[in-house]
């Protein structure tokens, strides 16, 4: 794990068992009698460097093991003087420098066991420490090969669901399909029927020198309305893909006749396919609502390019109150429901002073 990684909570608690293993050596190597200044520094560099065994696990196995074992040659031998280098020895093997953490501990004990040799319990202290030592070098490359096993696990985790999404928009795609062929078969022929008689119609009448009833007429323009609107959903159901941008949406609107003001905030860039997707159908309902409700009122549309997030704000001046606020149709209902697809949070209602608003905020994960 490298130092850009390490949390400040595992910083801490790192300085805390440094502190902690320090003040066991110190307090047993003051009964021991080694209360000298060398000793007492050389346990206190020895021990605090395990604090940053995460960024720098072989310089603290080289400083801990060369600390350690000057005291031990300085003072004489104690088994707990290698309880830090035991601590060092561990994590350098649960980082994957296992040769280096076994020659660190065979310096340490061929250094312990020579300052040791006019003392008949040396023998039985080496084999103590080797067993330690080996016991460090075999649960630093458990944990090694458990966390392995934990990245693995997330990794086939994060692509199962990956696998999910993709089968689940696969068959949101089909159904949309097979609607849009239910849709075509079914109800465009019959409108067409309808279009096509009350056009004979029409025109028998105008030759027959009649005139045209005003309600065939109004059959007339409906079917033909009816006809564009059910082609217009049909292209929609068959590719939910943009066919534009938000800019473009704008140019569109102001060719209709709203006033229409695109701001852009932020450094622009690519978006993933969902959320430039999302963006674009959450401006084109705005502004479409707008055209029909806000009358000739100014619109502001704005889109913030964060570090994070998207956010998208569309405001008019019209004449929404506050105090009743209009029931949420399928429009803003749909685009509720992309902004939670995507994890992101939409608020929809009148302003304060007049107008309705649209604020939409879409996550886009880390960047850079």
């Amino acid at each position: 794990m490298n130092g850009s990684r390490t949390t400040t909570r595992e910083r801490l608690v790192d300085a805390a068992v440094a502190v902690v293993v320090g003040a066991i050596v110190v307090l047993v190597a003051l009964a021991d009698g080694r209360d000298g200044p060398v000793d007492l520094a050389l346990i206190a560099v020895g021990s605090l460097a395990l604090a940053g065994h995460r960024t720098a696990p072989r310089a603290v196995l080289a400083v801990t093991t060369v600390c350690l074992l000057a005291e031990v040659v300085h003072a004489g031998t104690s088994t707990v003087m290698a309880l830090p280098v035991v601590g060092a020895v561990h994590t350098a093997g649960r980082t994957g420098h296992r040769a280096t953490a076994a020659a660190a501990a065979a310096v340490f004990l061929g250094g312990y066991v020579a300052a040791g040799s006019a003392s008949g319990s040396v023998a039985w202290e080496a084999l103590l420490l080797a067993g330690w030592f080996l016991c460090a070098v075999v649960t630093g490359l458990a944990d090694s090969n458990w966390q392995a096993y934990l990245r693995q696990t997330e990794q086939r985790a994060l692509e199962a669901e990956r696998t999910r999404e993709e089968a689940a928009l696969r068959r949101a795609g089909e159904e949309r399909l097979r609607i849009a062929r239910e849709l075509h078969d079914s109800l465009t022929h019959s409108i067409s029927i309808v279009k096509l008689q009350a056009g004979v119609a029409v025109h028998l009448t105008r030759k027959r020198g009649e005139e045209v009833p005003p309600a065939l007429l109004a059959i007339q323009e409906a079917s033909g309305e009816a006809m564009r609107e059910l082609r217009a959903t049909l292209e929609v159901l068959r590719t939910d893909e943009p066919t534009g941008t938000p800019a473009l949406l704008v140019e569109r609107a102001r060719a209709a006749g709203l006033a229409v003001e695109l701001t852009v905030t932020g450094e622009e860039r690519p978006l993933p396919a969902t959320v430039d997707r999302a963006m674009y159908r959450i401006v084109q309902e705005a502004l479409t609502n707008a055209a029909r409700h806000a009358g000739p009122a100014k619109v502001v549309v704005q889109l913030g390019y964060g570090d994070g997030e998207l956010a998208i704000d569309v405001e008019d001046e019209g004449t929404a109150d506050p105090s009743g606020p209009p029931a949420p149709g399928i429009g803003l209902t749909g685009m509720r429901e992309r902004v939670t697809a995507l994890g992101g949070t939409l608020d929809a209602g009148p302003r304060e002073g007049g107008g309705f608003a649209v604020r939409a905020r879409l996550p886009l994960g880390k960047t850079g």
